[in-house]
């Protein structure tokens, strides 16, 4: 073969595989270590001895590309990819390149030039170059020849290509084996005739996919063999030679066609063995004289025969199974040598497998018939596991196996095999099967709902004579209702120690409360869960874990509802005696008792805190449970489980009001912890009277003799009047002090002889040593996400004043993150959630990072019973509809100006600092930029320096003014929020303008009564509020229309403000507007309140939480250029 059919240089090499590999492949070209080379087209195939005398393979691929020739070269040595081995190939074939080119003298030819000659001659015939090139060349010397050889076992025959050189008189003078077979066809060389191009490309078809150790070879197979072999014959170009070694000595001879023989399977006895051989049928031509013996068979289609120089078909007898002959000389091959005194042992085995009429027997034994034996039925019963994957729990397949016993003879129903059995060495007996019963049988199992599995796509098509049903319903009512009938008749039932209904009896299932362990807190308890199995109590939870372990997919919280409910989970006891544990019982263990999925070691019980006794009840009220002990706490966990469990207490007799039904609920509720000495949250929406539920609560204590000492009353500032108006509206009867004011002092001495004391957060820290003299009956803080950080002043205060009762009041316990929830529960029920840093690693990041649902659930759980919730579309249905409205306003060209160069110029501020320290590192620099976005999008004057800037104008406050002429035609009257008190004073100015009568409240406003009554008694209709100052504690329901001028991160805010309007009380529809600067952060805004009502929605109606924090991507968002509109300048 030519080398070269893409050329390259040795700076090609050198570029790329640099100057030491580079250096280490010329030491090997100069020291001849490549040992071959063949090339196919551009795959080189190569071979080069290291140092140590180790060969190496090589498979290099070169390609042209825009950027030069590339090599793309792997080897078997330690290097694998382009090493100096492949390099020293490329310099050889370099170097071989070079000595051709030097050696050229007049003749250039090559087989490229020949056949470009060719094709010149074919289009210009007449031309003297043509004439001169198409002579009619003289008879090759050279030939190709195919050559079979035995393999060292001497069984099989290959086939290898060799070119051949021809003596002037015809003999051989010398011949060549080819490797490089490709190569035939790519540059076909001058002594290629027409005749060689159909074997060679047989060949080459029967090369593709084998894997022979000698390149250049094939054992010819099926059809296309048979083919080739005839052409080959037919071309006198098939030869012989004994061994591969022989082919260089000449030592080749040629095979002649001869006639199709008939063959046929015999014994061979050879001295003391014997084994199994194909020989040829005699000859009806008594004068032909041949050996009975083949000497080999190729595995062709048909198959052909190899003997004595000759070859030909073989024809094999006509009722031979169908089957590959490749497949038949495997299995004669692999026949062992058989001695000859096992005659009547192989004979008999022979007849055993039906297999006599294929293969002879060795030698014919005496054989007797037996008909009309009954069989009798065996039924053996299994389960098979089966792995789908490693995490997986096994898909259980369970099944039978009908068998018959035909007189000790067993036999599968399925079975085509003969019932032979020996009698003596000389003698078998042959039974015959009745079928027809066989078949009756079968039939009747087909009416207990079994089915065959032959065939099947299941595990247990590969069982012999598999049957199964199709629900674990039908096994049980096969193992409980038919199988003894069938007992009864006759049948013999088998069971394998993997059958899942040879079960041990659940007698019962227990909970056992231990309540004094030496080991556990004087508020904790153990509780064990467990079944009773032959009056042995065994608990569940070591049954459980290991399950939970091994196959978490299975028993994944999320997908616990699709497991049916007939479905069962199969144990093992610690005796081995096995349960089935139903998936109706262990789904409710599973879901109420969460903490299994996070215990690390088995144990036989769990421990809870006494405040988490609400789910003894729950797994009361879904499983049918014998309770042992632990009477006190399951009563009062179904007190705290069931609402309804709770005594409906009589509001108090002197009570001025009429409590709706949800507010008696309410009463009574806290009642009830106050009698089992508990505290906990009522977190009705806002506007549902949770200050006069609170109020009926204390009054009602007064009435009972309970008020010995006071009740006190933390609450924001703003919130002061309001218990003081509420309680001298509806409980005159309670005598309130208020602790407020410069002048408060003088009234500490009263606190004894009062029944309500009031006092504020910013109050606690000032007033700590004076109202840490004194115990009260009961500590209230309303507004209680005001103690959201456990590390304020006020929240430590709160958390070690001494009372009997403890109580919050909010709206959202939760606006932000887990941890307010914790802090607020640490103030209450220290214990009840554990310690902060236990909480956020058990609870806060799983459910806020990770979406952990079974977290988030075991969590409701834990305080479902000492929070009250009730949402105003649930008990409250009587108020009107709130209809909420998005209204977008495009900024004005000034102001989208203004934004683009804030926004850039904050942009870049901020990701200079998150590139310094971090973006958790710069929370200062990332609100600062927020505030000036957001001061922009309302007006471009609250910019520090911008506010008497004349030519700039809001597209929000025009939005606003127009809003408010036509609301105040419809006699609409209005609550409008803001943030930033001096937008306030801003739209404050514009009023006045336009002489529209108003009211506002900030923090700075004196008299907020006046204000508020001015407003609700309709002199006038406009009520400015800034969202701090206003947002709670506040009666506003002569307001029918509100509107957030600007929105603020936390839904839960917005929301407060607006049931200032939207509450009990109000009697007519409430519309909510709420005004985005278009295509600006405040869009963004938007979306995280999305995600913080979320979380909140999560925790207080078991919805899913999310995490709530803004991520560099939100950062990205938010400081988006705006995008371009076409908007007139104003």
């Amino acid at each position: 073969m030519a080398i070269g059919m893409m050329n390259f240089t040795l700076k090609d090499i050198k570029k790329q595989f640099g100057e030491k590999t580079y250096s280490l492949g010329i030491e090997y070209v100069q020291k001849k270590r490549v040992q071959q080379i063949q090339r196919s087209g551009n795959l080189i195939r190569s071979q080069v001895k290291d140092a140590s005398g180790q060969t190496y393979q090589q498979n290099t691929f070169i390609k042209s590309t825009t950027e030069g020739i590339q090599f793309q070269g792997t080897c078997s040595c330690p290097l694998i990819l382009n090493c100096h081995h492949v390099a020293a190939v490329l310099m050889t074939i370099v170097q071989k390149n070079n000595i051709v080119g030097k050696n050229k003298n007049a003749s250039t030819e090559t087989p490229l030039s020949n056949w470009v000659q060719k094709l010149y001659s074919t289009v210009y015939p007449a031309s003297p170059d043509a004439s001169a090139k198409t002579e009619t060349p003289e008879p090759s010397q050279y030939r190709l020849l195919f050559i079979l050889s035995p393999d060292q076992s001497d069984k099989r025959l290959f086939l290898s290509i060799c070119k051949v050189r021809y003596k002037p008189t015809g003999g051989i003078s010398a011949i060549t084996s080819i490797t490089d077979i490709d190569s035939l066809l790519t540059e076909r060389p001058n002594y290629f005739t027409k005749d060689d191009e159909e074997p060679i490309r047989l060949f080459i078809a029967m090369r593709a996919g084998s894997n022979l150790p000698v390149p250049g070879t094939i054992e010819p197979k099926g059809s296309i063999g048979a083919r080739l072999l005839k052409i080959l014959v037919t071309q006198k170009q098939l030869y012989w030679t004994n061994a591969l070694s022989d082919i260089a000595k000449g030592l080749v001879f040629p095979l002649k066609g001869a006639s199709a023989r008939e063959a046929k399977l015999d014994w061979v006895e050879s001295g003391s063995s014997m084994k199994l051989r194909w020989q040829f049928v005699p000859s009806a031509d008594k004068t032909r004289k041949s050996s009975p013996t083949i000497d080999y068979i190729l595995p062709t289609e048909p198959a052909w025969y190899m003997e004595n120089l000759s070859c030909g078909e073989l024809i094999l007898p006509s009722d031979f199974p169908v089957f590959s002959i490749s497949e038949i000389q495997d299995l004669i091959a692999q026949s062992p040598a058989i001695s000859v005194k096992d005659k009547k042992t192989v004979a008999r085995l022979l007849a055993e497998k039906g297999i006599e009429d294929i293969v002879p027997q060795p030698e014919q034994l005496k054989e007797n018939v037996l008909e009309n034996i009954t069989p009798q039925p065996i039924l053996y019963l299994g389960s098979k596991p089966h792995f789908y994957s490693e995490t997986e729990a096994p898909v259980w397949f369970d099944y039978a196996q009908l068998k018959f016993d035909y007189d000790g003879q067993i036999v599968f129903l399925d079975s085509s095999l003969p019932i032979i059995r020996q009698i003596s060495e000389n003698e078998i007996e042959r039974i015959i099967r009745d079928t027809e019963d066989e078949t009756a049988t079968f039939k009747l199992l087909k009416s207990f709902g079994f089915h065959s599995e032959n065939g099947s796509s299941t595990p247990l098509a590969n069982i012999p004579g598999a049957i199964s049903m199709d629900s674990s319903t039908d096994w049980l009512h096969f193992t409980q209702d038919e199988m003894p009938v069938l007992e009864e008749n006759g049948w013999k039932i088998e069971k394998s120690t993997d059958y899942r209904y040879d079960l041990q009896n659940i007698e019962k299932w227990y909970a056992s409360i231990t309540e004094n362990d030496e080991d556990l807190d004087r508020d904790w308890f153990n509780l064990e869960l467990g079944i009773v199995v032959n009056h042995k109590h065994f608990s569940v939870f070591p049954l459980l874990l290991p399950l939970i372990q091994k196959y978490p997919d299975t028993f994944d919280y999320k997908k616990l509802d699709e497991q049916p409910d007939t479905d069962s989970v199969l144990a093992t006891l610690p005796n081995n005696n096995r349960v089935a544990l139903p998936w109706k019982m262990i789904r409710p263990i599973l879901r109420i008792l969460g903490e299994l999925y996070y215990l690390e070691q088995s144990k036989p019980a769990i421990s809870l805190h006494r405040l988490d006794s609400a789910r003894l009840a729950e797994l009361d009220k879904n499983l049918p449970l014998q309770w042992i002990n632990g009477a006190a706490l399951l009563e009062m966990g179904k007190k705290l489980l069931a609402f309804n469990g709770v005594k409906i207490v009589a509001p108090p007799k002197t009570l001025k009001a009429t409590l709706r039904d949800y507010q008696t609920e309410g009463l009574s509720w806290m009642q009830f912890l106050r009698e089992y000495h508990l505290a906990g949250i009522l977190a009705d929406d806002m506007g549902l009277g949770k200050t006069l539920q609170t109020l009926s609560h204390i009054l009602l204590e007064k009435e009972a003799g309970r008020l010995t000492k006071p009740a006190l009353i933390v609450a924001p500032t703003s919130l002061m009047s309001n218990w003081q108006d509420e309680a001298r509206r509806f409980t005159p009867e309670l005598k309130v002090l208020l602790l407020q004011g410069k002048e408060r002092a003088k009234y500490f001495a009263e606190i004894k002889n009062a029944d309500i004391v009031l006092t504020t957060y910013a109050l606690l820290p000032r007033d700590e040593e004076i109202l840490l003299r004194h115990e009260f009956h009961l500590l209230i803080l309303d507004e209680s996400q005001y103690i959201k950080n456990i590390r304020s002043k006020a929240t430590q205060i709160a958390s070690v004043l001494k009372a009997h009762h403890k109580l919050c009041l909010t709206g959202t316990p939760l606006e932000n993150h887990l941890g307010e929830l914790w802090s607020q529960f640490h103030f209450l029920l220290p214990g009840l959630l554990g310690n902060e840093k236990t909480f956020n690693s058990e609870f806060r990041h799983s459910i806020e990072r990770n979406g952990d649902q079974g977290k988030q659930e075991l969590l409701n759980r834990r305080i479902k019973p000492f929070l009250l919730r009730r949402t105003k579309d649930k008990v409250a249905r009587e108020l009107p509809m709130k209809t909420e409205m998005v209204r977008y306003v495009e900024l004005t060209n000034a102001q989208r100006q203004t934004y683009e160069s804030v926004r850039e110029l904050m942009d870049k501020k901020v990701q200079e600092e998150i590139a310094k320290l971090g973006i958790a590192h710069c929370q200062i620099i990332i609100l600062e930029a927020l505030l000036k976005l957001r001061q922009v999008c309302c007006d471009p004057r609250l910019l520090r320096g911008s506010a008497k800037k004349a030519n700039t104008s809001s597209a929000k406050l025009n939005e606003l003014m127009e809003m408010l002429d036509e609301l105040l035609l419809e006699k609409r009257h209005i609550l409008v929020f803001s943030q930033f008190t001096s937008m306030l004073s801003l739209i404050e100015t514009e009023l006045k303008n336009r002489s529209i009568p108003y009211e506002i409240l900030t923090g700075d406003t004196t008299d907020r009564a006046s204000a508020i009554r001015n407003f609700q008694d309709g002199k006038v209709s406009v009520f400015l509020i800034s969202l701090k100052a206003g947002g709670v504690g506040l009666n506003l329901t002569a307001a029918d229309t509100v509107i957030h001028y600007d929105p603020w991160w936390n839904p839960a805010v917005e929301n407060q403000a607006t049931d200032r309007a939207w509450r009990i009380g109000q009697d007519k529809p409430v519309f909510v507007y709420k005004l985005i600067a278009k295509g600006t952060l405040e869009e963004k805004i938007q979306e995280l309140q999305q995600r913080k009502a979320d979380l909140a929605t999560a925790m207080l109606s078991s919805g899913q939480a999310q995490h709530v924090q803004i991520t560099p991507e939100d950062l990205q968002s938010i400081f988006r250029p705006l995008e371009e509109v076409d908007i007139s300048e104003e």
